[in-house]
Order: structure tokens, then C-alpha cells, then sequence
């Protein structure tokens, strides 16, 4: 495959080049995705993150990850369809519907991306969830679907974020949801940089010292461990590697890289790991020596062992979607732009709440729960 060189001026290769059609396919994909986010934001979580959960903390995640659940499968068609990005996986086969935490390298900016490709295929695709720095949550429109689809922001100090992962953690054990927990043990993206401060720490404390990836931040995957054990299926292990080259956000926009994504999935049953922290904290060392490994082979022979077991996404039932999507957002503008002004203030309205609700952090709680709580406030104890 002949390389380009990228229309701006930027040292690396691309795997394709940016003609003026991929620019603008890539700003219309773009306009697209935004424009249907905000119109299944301000239509869609009124119901289900409002109405709905005033009811049922349960019905209304079920009715999010359904509604939004089409909204992000938007993203592997790009990939893997329009982009023409070649998805491998390898490893363990996944079950259908598991509850499961995902520990993952973090290659570039857009590795949890492409996880909603593994997930679609399991039908889990609305129920992952990703613990994610705060400054994320300030995106123009995402973090407002951050903030719906209940992704965990933290402020990367542990004496602050302990206490909001232990909180958060404590509404995700009801082992009938269905959930994805995605954690990024390395705390931030892999660069070579950083590796030679990881490896120098890991030579001057006796850790192992890896080539591929970041030592792991231990404490937040204990946590995640401890909270959630008793309503886990399994602990995925997962390996992300790239070719051409990592790519970046505008990348995956106008599809100029990567031109493979390998994913290796390593199944572990929660039994298989320790139950105390340190153990559990030198069981993630351990796991981390092991992708090390994996991304060497990678890196020496172009892919992960035991690989292609996933079938390939329907292109009918991508299409499908994405005509579902655009036109109820189509619909949604019609609406907001051209009829009753009682839409423009439901929109106005939704706007407000999200935008507030994800400034606060707030989640509504069942009416069932306050008034159980007043009850219980107002009922004399017995000495």
C-alpha cells in the first residue's frame, strides 16, 4: 500500500491521503454525528435519564443504551464501512451480553473508540461505560452524552477521585444491568517519552519494565474490582494494536488512518483473580507483562496470535441505522426549526437540565427512594 503525505504539514505518513472528497465526506460525517448527538440528547434523555428514572434506575438505563445504542454504532459503520478501517480481533471468544470489566492499553486519544466495535458485536454496545478524565465532560455536546450514558470522570488525584469512583461504582452493582466497565490502568496515552519515565521508576522500585506499554495505576482497578465483584461475569484483558500508526480523532473523521485495528481479548473469570488488593494490584503487574508481550509480537509479525473469529458488521443493517438515526433527527429539526414553539421550548428546556446535570455530576434518584428515605427520617426510633 503506497503511503501519502498528508495536506497539512506534519512529519508522519499517512496510510491515505486527504483528497478533497475524503475532506469532505469527513466534514459531512462530522456535521452528521453532531447534529444527530444533539438531537437524540435534547429529544431522547428527558425520557429516559427524567421521566423514566423517577421510576426505574433500571428501565431507564435499558431505554438509554437502546435509543443511544443506535447513535453510537454510527461510529463503527464510519470505521469499518465508509473509512474502510480493517477491524481484526483475536483471542478468547466473548460471550453474548456479559457483564465484564475491560482493563485496556491506551495507545492514542481514540482507543476507546474502538471498543463500541467489539461491543456492537456483543450487543452491548449502549451498556459500556468508561471512567474518563473530567475535562472531557466539558465537549461541546459529548459530554453531555458522557453524562447520559453515566461515564465516570475523574480529576486523576486519587485522594479526590476515590471517593467519587466509590460512589458512582455503588449504583452499578445491580448484577440485571447489563454493563461494560472500561478502565485505562495506564492513566493516560502511550508515548515514548513517557515510557522511558515509567521504565526509569520501574528499574528504581524493582517493577517490571515494559517496552509497549505504561506500568498500571493499581489503586482505581482495585477499586473497580472491590465494588463490583459480586456482580461480574469476567475481567476482559484487552490489547489494542495499530497499523499504519495510532491514529487521532480527525483521523478516524476522514478516514486517513489506521488502516488495521488489531484487538486481542484475553477472557479472565473473576475467580482466576485475587480477592485482596495487593494480590489483585500485583495480578494487574502481572497481566500488563503479558500485553508487553503481546504487543512485541505485534510489533515483529503484524498481528496478535489466534486471530479472526468475529464475523464482519452487516453493511444492510449498518445502512439501516444510519437512515433511522438521520431521519428521526431529521424529523427532531423539523420539529425544533419549522412547528409548534412548545417544541422549541421542550428543547430549550432539555438543554438547560443537561447542561446543568452534567456541570453537577447529578443523576436523578427514584421517587420510590426519596420517599422511602423521608419515611425512615421521620419514623421514631426504638431505644
Amino acid at each position: 500500500m503506497e503511503v501519502h503525505y498528508p495536506l497539512k504539514s506534519d512529519a508522519r505518513l499517512k496510510h491515505r491521503p486527504l483528497t478533497p472528497i475524503r475532506f469532505l465526506r469527513g466534514v459531512t460525517c462530522l456535521v452528521v454525528f453532531l447534529s444527530t448527538a444533539f438531537m437524540f440528547l435534547v429529544y431522547f434523555a428527558p425520557v429516559t435519564v427524567v421521566l423514566l428514572r423517577l421510576f426505574s434506575i433500571r428501565y431507564s438505563r435499558k431505554a438509554t443504551a437502546f435509543l443511544f445504542g443506535h447513535w453510537l454504532a454510527l461510529w463503527p459503520f464510519l470505521f469499518e464501512k465508509i473509512n474502510g478501517t480493517k477491524v481484526v480481533f483475536s483471542g478468547d471468544d466473548v460471550p453474548m451480553r456479559e457483564r465484564a470489566l475491560l482493563i485496556a492499553n491506551h495507545r492514542t486519544e481514540v482507543d476507546w473508540m474502538y471498543l463500541w466495535d467489539l461491543a456492537l458485536r456483543k450487543g452491548s454496545l449502549g451498556y459500556i461505560k468508561y471512567i474518563l478524565k473530567s475535562s472531557l465532560m466539558k465537549l461541546p455536546i459529548f459530554g453531555w452524552g458522557f453524562h447520559v450514558l453515566e461515564f465516570i470522570s475523574v480529576e486523576r488525584k486519587w485522594e479526590v477521585d476515590e471517593s467519587i469512583l466509590r460512589q458512582m461504582l455503588s449504583t452499578l452493582k445491580n448484577p440485571q444491568d447489563l454493563l461494560w466497565l472500561a478502565v485505562f490502568p495506564e492513566g493516560t496515552d502511550y508515548t515514548e517519552e513517557k515510557c522511558k519515565r515509567s521504565q526509569q521508576y520501574a528499574a528504581e522500585t524493582g517493577l517490571p519494565v515494559l517496552s509497549n506499554v505504561l506500568l498500571p495505576k493499581t489503586r482505581g482497578f482495585c477499586v473497580c474490582l472491590e465494588a463490583l465483584r459480586g456482580s461480574l461475569d469476567a475481567v476482559y484483558d484487552i490489547s489494542i494494536g495499530y497499523k499504519n500508526q495510532c491514529p487521532t480523532f480527525l483521523d478516524n473523521v476522514f478516514g486517513l488512518d489506521p488502516s488495521e485495528v488489531h484487538i486481542h481479548v484475553r477472557r479472565i473469570p473473576l475467580e482466576d483473580i485475587p480477592s485482596s488488593d495487593s494480590k489483585a494490584a500485583s495480578w494487574l503487574m502481572d497481566t500488563f507483562q503479558i500485553k508487553d508481550q503481546l504487543l512485541t509480537i505485534f510489533k515483529a509479525q503484524g498481528h496478535f496470535p489466534d486471530e479472526g473469529h468475529e464475523e464482519e458488521l452487516s453493511t444492510l443493517k449498518c445502512l439501516v441505522n444510519s437512515m433511522v438515526v438521520t431521519s428521526l433527527t431529521a424529523l427532531f429539526i423539523y420539529l425544533t426549526f419549522f412547528s409548534f414553539v412548545w417544541f422549541k421550548v421542550y428543547v430549550g428546556l432539555s438543554c438547560a437540565y443537561l447542561a446543568a446535570a452534567t456541570s453537577c455530576k447529578y443523576q436523578l434518584t427514584p421517587l420510590f427512594d426519596y420517599v422511602s428515605a423521608l419515611y425512615y427520617s421521620k419514623k421514631p426510633r426504638s431505644d
